[in-house]
């Protein structure tokens, strides 16, 4: 099994809406992938809850059987919308894939 983490960090404001707005996009966004992309066995997002210096905005975690159903994630055209909204609302990323 491969496992997708991915944080962020908001624009306070970008895209004529507030963090909060966005992340909601985003969370949204990202869950509905679940019924338009087979290959996610499971995918969880969500707003942090603490605020300390050392958080990120908000998380992606998602499961897939291996590399290969990763990749078609990656690259299905509903992912590259969110990945092109994303892109605009954020200023920092980070990303780590793992095999458990």
């Amino acid at each position: 099994m491969i496992k997708h983490v991915v944080f962020w960090k908001l624009k306070d404001f970008a895209e004529g809406r507030s963090k909060e707005e966005n992340i909601k996009i985003i969370k949204n966004g990202l869950l509905d992938l679940k019924d338009k992309i087979p290959q996610i066995l499971e995918i969880e997002a969500g707003k942090d809850l603490l605020g300390t210096e050392q958080s990120w905005d908000m998380a992606l975690y998602s499961v897939f059987r291996d590399l290969s159903s990763l990749d078609i994630y990656r690259n299905h055209p509903d992912h590259q919308k969110m990945v092109e909204f994303i892109a605009k609302v954020i200023t920092d990323r980070a990303i780590v894939d793992y095999e458990a």
